[in-house]
């Protein structure tokens, strides 16, 4: 059971989404995700019958294959896969960012040849920015593209690439020297797998999810001319039109935790008495629950508005918006699951109810895509005109 919304203020069309979603989420269930995730394995089964169903591809254009709606519905989608149990982190990574650069910036071939598999869960496509030295600093990736003829060759390192070993490519940022000035600007790239001179690791993580994270070495590898998304010199321009949705995407993937945490919480605490009546009679503890909902539903509002920014093609806005959004929700989420072990006492550490699991899932949200101290940093630049200190 996930925690119900409160009051919705969403069209009825989109409160249909949820619930057909939902339904679909909770026939696999937290049981199913937390098999497969503790074996190692993907969740084909389900990610293959929500791309059937259109959820994963809800986002993308109606001629590639998609729904024709936007990230608003997605970031829907994702939240209640993950309020039911089944958190898909690969929604961030596969529909949300790849595949909308390359509905925007795509040339038709990349379009033809990625969004229909895309849209229908056929194939995925993983995300490559991140690197060991960089950290939060976009600005200092040193992965580098230099032409050779009409190819490209691809150097370079990347870490904690979700989900590389079933992704058909990867969708790789690269920079590329400026002649004229000597400056480097990113560059998008589509590197299918098997290609030459493209090795991934992967990393031990302390998380239970069904995606392995990597680390990623690129010796030289060859690409032709088409595989670069969108023109070189486009700078962040491209770049952040995946990034906004990713930070949105994060949002909701934080709040389908949080909500999945907060129902797991709530029912023990109907149920649960120690003394004459259940505990969730006692204001230690349904007071801290309540404040949980509140700011679930808080999250929930800028995450919606920044998603509805992004669809009205208000970019700038909508990157302010995302960023606290995705900041509000890492935060509701941490304190939701937080309290909901500590409700549970020592059975919330317990395998059965899954909590202990969240912990550090939840608490990635604070870290990735960028972290809260770099989001603290934007707003109190961009929004409040402080001087930058960095």
């Amino acid at each position: 059971m996930s925690a119900p919304l409160l009051n919705p203020v969403e069209p009825e069309d989109h409160q249909a989404l949820r619930r057909a979603v939902g339904d679909l989420a909770r026939r696999y269930g937290p049981e199913y995700f937390r098999r497969k995730a503790r074996a190692g394995e993907p969740v084909d089964e389900l990610w293959a019958e929500a791309g059937k169903a259109g959820y994963l591809g809800v986002s993308l254009p109606v001629e590639y294959g998609g729904g024709g709606a936007g990230i608003t519905e997605l970031a829907i989608v994702l939240e209640e896969f993950g309020a039911a149990g089944c958190p898909l982190l690969m929604m961030i990574v596969s529909p949300a960012i790849c595949g909308t650069v390359i509905a925007r910036y795509g040339t038709e071939q990349q379009k033809l040849a990625w969004l229909p598999g895309l849209a229908d869960g056929s194939r995925r496509m993983a995300f490559g920015i991140t690197e060991p030295d960089a950290g939060s600093n976009s600005h200092r990736l040193t992965t580098t593209a230099r032409r050779d003829g009409e190819d490209w060759l691809l150097t370079g390192r990347k870490v904690f690439i979700s989900g590389i070993d079933h992704a058909d490519a990867v969708l790789f940022v690269a920079r590329t020297e400026d002649a004229r000035t000597g400056r480097l600007k990113p560059a998008l790239f589509v590197v299918p797998r098997e290609t030459p001179g493209f090795e991934y690791r992967a990393i031990p993580m302390e998380l239970l999810t069904a995606e392995k994270q990597f680390q990623v070495f690129l010796d030289d590898v060859r690409l032709p001319a088409e595989a670069l998304v969108g023109a070189e010199d486009a700078g962040l321009e491209q770049l952040f039109a995946g990034l906004n949705p990713e930070r949105v995407m994060t949002a909701a993937f934080a709040l389908g935790l949080a909500r999945q945490a907060l129902a797991t919480a709530t029912d023990y605490a109907r149920t649960r008495t120690v003394w004459d009546s259940p505990i969730g009679a006692h204001q230690a503890i349904a007071h801290p629950l309540a404040q949980c909902a509140i700011e679930i539903e808080l999250a929930r509002l800028m995450m919606l508005k920044a998603a509805q920014l992004y669809d009205q093609g208000h970019d700038a806005a909508a990157g302010e918006a995302a960023n606290m959004a995705k900041y509000a929700a890492a935060e509701a989420a941490c304190h939701t699951v937080d309290q909901a072990v500590h409700t549970l006492g020592g059975n919330g550490l317990t395998q059965e109810y899954g909590l202990a699991a969240l912990l550090t899932a939840t608490r990635v949200s604070r870290i990735a895509p960028v972290s809260r101290e770099m989001i603290l940093n934007y707003v109190a630049q961009h929004t409040l005109g402080l001087p930058r200190s960095y």
